[in-house]
């Protein structure tokens, strides 16, 4: 895949929101659904787009939530939008995280260069830094596609 539009397509996804990542159900892919917006005078339509990581050897997802945040933010009632009125803490419930500051995709690594000597097709790497997750993924390939509202991620392929 072209470095350079990999970059634009991951350009693209700044500032909107991941509503859900994870391997696909066949387990080869990583997919990260987003939640793109436009200022409304643009007149353009919200969308849901797949972000389809193809070939995921790798995939990394730590915290960017401090400890003495997280150490706030253990009652259950956190995890629900409903129940989370006049709690301290991070709202887990919100049920998404704000895409910033965004996705890039990394230099050329020892990991990529193995992975693409090993399998026989190129390999990169990308970070996507969220306001609570840091995802960092091994692929080979990307397809952005729109998902209908309610996209279920785990039905049967």
């Amino acid at each position: 895949m072209d470095t350079a539009v990999l970059e634009q397509m991951l350009d693209e996804t700044f500032d909107h929101a991941v509503v859900h990542h994870g391997y696909t159900s066949y387990l080869r892919d990583y997919e990260v659904v987003v939640y793109a917006t436009a200022d409304p005078r643009t007149d353009v339509e919200p969308a849901y787009l797949r972000y389809l990581f193809r070939y995921c050897v790798e995939a990394r997802c730590e915290s960017t939530v401090p400890p003495e945040t997280w150490r706030v933010s253990l009652d259950d009632r956190l995890i629900d939008h409903e129940t989370d009125v006049d709690l301290d803490g991070y709202v887990w419930g919100a049920r998404w995280h704000a895409l910033y500051p965004g996705a890039k995709l990394l230099p050329e690594s020892e990991a990529t260069r193995r992975w693409a000597q090993a399998v026989g097709i190129d390999f990169h790497e990308v970070c996507i830094e969220t306001n609570a997750q840091r995802l960092t993924l091994l692929f080979s390939d990307l397809q952005v596609s729109e998902v209908p509202t309610g996209y279920a991620p785990f039905t049967a392929d």
